[in-house]
């Protein structure tokens, strides 16, 4: 499996309305009780969540993990005062126990989620709460698209390094894997239809994330990555016709998850 492309906050950033919508919907999802005074947000990204939480939680001590420094660069750019600390959301271990996990679009890409799960939560304080939000990765037609494209093209032997991504496991273990440490677990789903506009908007919200392990396959070749992304800018354009009005409409699903340890 190839290592995935360094993040390019810019790039992630230019769908930020559509990108933000499940994070805030994750958000409203929190005990309205809880008063956390550690936070930690892992996978901070470009640190917008985490200032968030700084400014909602001003008495807490926050802290945002990113395993890209050029993310992290973001958030240290930003008013609040929050802890910029890189790391790896698989080894991350807090140096005591936390009140609140907030975890949005970030560990689907870590592995092992029967240890991961059951191990962060085992971080959390009495009454300290897990929120997590991950996308749903294998089903959906863009993921479909992008795996067809990648496996038939001059790029198809360095293309045949990159995994093809899996959802999460199902929502019924999350539920079993927790079970034994916290006391009140919601676990829901929910595809959003995102309008998005301008040239090539499937390909370029994919290019925010999606594609970074099929990018660092073809660093070292420009001309190969240049023709994928244009074979599969057109691909993605005949999947996802235009609309009335001019949008392209792209389901996304996810899967939340809110747990707390009694």
């Amino acid at each position: 499996m190839t290592e995935a492309a360094a993040w390019d906050p810019g790039q992630y950033d230019r769908f930020e309305a559509e990108r933000d919508r499940a994070a805030l919907d994750l958000l409203v999802r929190l005990p309205p009780d809880l008063e956390p005074r550690t936070i930690w947000d892992l996978g901070c990204g470009t640190g917008r969540h985490a200032a968030l939480l700084k400014r909602r939680h001003a008495e807490a001590v926050v802290h945002g993990l990113d395993r890209d420094a050029a993310m992290l660069d973001h958030g240290r750019a930003r008013p609040e005062t929050v802890q910029w600390v890189q790391g790896d959301v698989s080894t991350w271990a807090p140096p005591g126990p936390v009140d609140l996990i907030f975890a949005n679009a970030s560990l689907h890409w870590a592995p092992d989620h029967a240890q991961l799960f059951p191990r962060l939560a085992g971080h959390l304080t009495g009454g300290g709460v897990l929120a997590v939000q991950m996308p749903l990765r294998a089903t959906p037609l863009h993921h479909r698209i992008v795996a067809r494209v990648a496996a038939n093209g001059p790029w198809a032997g360095r293309l045949g390094e990159v995994a093809d991504p899996d959802d999460p496991l199902a929502p019924e273990d999350y539920h079993d894997l927790l079970a034994p440490i916290c006391d009140e677990i919601d676990i829901w789903t929910t595809t959003y239809l995102h309008p998005l506009h301008g040239p090539d908007p499937v390909l370029e919200w994919l290019k925010g994330a999606g594609l970074r392990p099929h990018l660092a396959a073809l660093a070292d070749a420009p001309d190969l990555s240049s023709a994928f992304l244009s074979r599969l800018g057109a691909a993605l354009n005949d999947g996802f016709p235009r609309r009335p009005g001019g949008a392209v409409l792209l389901p996304f699903p996810r899967l939340f998850l809110v747990a707390r340890r009694p």
